[in-house]
């Protein structure tokens, strides 16, 4: 039976326009209350949108406002809760509308407002109100009010939008307040839901919550692309290879394209190519016939690829493995057929194979270190995980997800800390953020419950970000790198300069792992340093 209290409902947003970016503005006040998504489409694209996703995914509820609202309310078999203004939020968008024109328009949805007409009556202001009951209604309305010398229309999103078409000033009759009162009704109303079906538990929507796409928190353009496109990709059955920065999520991403494939009731089978010694790697991944080698197993043994049939094969750090069995590999993702090791007839196999790396594919390739023809194979759906300095703004929502796993309960994180944590680069991405959280559960609870993170805790706690991005010395070596390794940073580019670093390279002899070890960064970053310069 779940907690009520640790309970964290599923808000998914419908809105469109900028009554959008006043909820994006508002929803980071609830995080660590609940998981709030926003869906930027409307009517029938977001019906569609919605069904799809609740085959694979669940809502507690759903918050949006307007016929937007009214028209879900009808199709989405899930709790509505509309955004509805108050005479407050009418008489701020009134004082805003005067300030632009003395004659205003007002368009609103469903019956007329009755506060607009007392506020025409009691301060005897020029108000021409109008009221729709489909969409089909609200261009006609607004080239009406237009026509009748209306400067500025007053109404929902869709309303205020049309209005800037049509050469008025369109002005959103909602307010902060009046979203941040639909978001609590829509908490509650989960929170009321998840009581009644205390000592019900209802069937999940995936086989594991592992698998779910709530997993791949954020509501940046960044983590909402990725999202949109895990579920497209996630309908396919090609081989999909996933990019990206050490600690970006990479096997999360897997997971999320498991769970929402066909494949999702069947198993999802995880390898990192790069963790398990080449000697033992074949028969992991192949398995082995009886008497294979000395000291196998009676009967043999059934390998990875094997263990995945009907389901989903990741191979981690897959810019690891040997070529000797990339060679293997091949066979089995163009034949679908695996041949243990010792064994002179193959298995037939059905997988879905997903591949990661924080290499550059093409870079190995290049140096004779990856089949091409497997990288083809491979590089058939591409999702390029962004380093979390790229979608700075999910930083807040990330950690207190990171806080709630290891057991530290809602609260807030100050300005001052918030402008920190955003600052900071974050070499190590989620996974550097989730050690923070450990650091944070561990050191803040030691002195007093913690209700919030201020500036002064988060010093305590990672000193590191607070730290001026030093640049390093032109005549010290990096990292105890011989002196010969010295090489010039730019100011301005942060970064060695072209001629420096082809020294380097041809003092490690071409070798540029060697080259990127001295410089004290990734072998992707030193290939697309080389790329800029045109030393590829």
């Amino acid at each position: 039976m779940q907690n009520n209290e640790s309970f964290l409902p599923a808000i998914w947003t419908v809105s469109v326009t900028r009554l959008s970016r006043l909820m994006r503005e508002v929803t980071t006040e609830f995080d660590g209350r609940a998981h709030i998504e926003t869906i930027d489409l409307g009517f029938e694209e977001a019906v569609t949108h919605i069904r799809e996703r609740l085959r694979d995914e669940d809502c507690d509820v759903v918050l949006s406002a307007g016929s937007n609202g009214e028209y879900l309310r009808n199709r989405i078999d899930k709790p509505i809760v509309l955004v509805r203004p108050d005479g407050f939020d009418l008489m701020q968008a009134l004082t805003r509308a005067r300030r632009h024109s003395s004659k205003v328009g007002i368009i609103s949805y469903g019956d007329a407002l009755p506060a607009f007409s007392a506020f025409k009556q009691e301060f005897g202001l020029a108000i021409e109100q109008r009221s729709y009951s489909n969409t089909e209604e609200v261009r006609d309305l607004v080239a009406e009010l237009v026509s009748l010398g209306c400067g500025v229309i007053v109404g929902t999103g869709y309303v205020s939008e049309l209005a800037d078409r049509a050469g008025a000033i369109g002005i959103l009759m909602y307010s902060p307040d009046s979203i941040r009162r639909a978001f609590e009704q829509a908490i509650d109303l989960a929170r009321m839901l998840s009581a009644a079906r205390s000592g019900v538990r209802r069937a999940p929507t995936t086989p594991d919550s592992r698998y779910s796409l709530r997993r791949l928190i954020g509501n940046s353009d960044k983590m909402v692309a990725l999202r949109d496109q895990v579920r497209l990709y996630g309908a396919s059955d090609r081989t999909v290879l996933i990019t990206g920065e050490t600690g970006t999520g990479k096997e999360l991403v897997a997971q999320a394209l498991h769970g929402a494939s066909p494949r999702r009731s069947a198993p999802f089978i995880a390898v990192n190519c790069g963790a398990i010694a080449e000697s033992l790697l074949e028969s992991e991944l192949f398995g082995y016939a009886d008497g294979a080698f000395t000291g196998s197993r009676r009967g043999g043994r059934v390998g990875l690829i094997e263990a995945a049939n009907g389901g989903t094969l990741f191979l981690d750090e897959i810019g690891e493995m040997p070529l000797a069995l990339q060679t293997r590999l091949l066979r089995v993702l163009e034949e679908r057929e695996v041949l243990r090791v010792g064994s002179v007839r193959p298995t037939p196999v059905d997988v879905r194979v997903i591949a990661a790396t924080l290499w550059e594919l093409d870079a190995l390739v290049a140096e004779n270190r990856f089949r091409r023809d497997l990288y083809y194979r491979l590089n058939v759906l591409r999702l390029a995980l962004a380093p979390l300095r790229e979608h700075a703004d999910d930083i807040p929502l990330l950690l207190m997800s990171c806080l709630r796993a290891v057991g530290v309960g809602a609260m807030v994180i100050d300005g001052p800390a918030q402008a920190a944590l955003q600052q900071h680069t974050w070499p190590g991405n989620v996974r550097e953020l989730r050690n923070l959280a450990e650091r944070i559960a561990v050191l803040g609870l030691a002195e007093s419950p913690l209700s919030a993170l201020t500036r002064p805790l988060l010093l305590r706690c990672a000193p590191e970000l607070f730290a001026k991005a030093a640049l390093p010395d032109p005549a010290v070596a990096i990292d105890g790198d011989p002196a010969e390794d010295r090489v010039a940073i730019s100011p301005s580019r942060k970064r060695p300069e072209a001629a420096a670093l082809r020294a380097l390279l041809q003092r490690h002899r071409g070798q540029r792992g060697a080259a990127a070890k001295a410089l004290g960064v990734s072998r992707s970053t030193l290939w697309r340093w080389l790329q800029e310069d045109g030393n590829s």
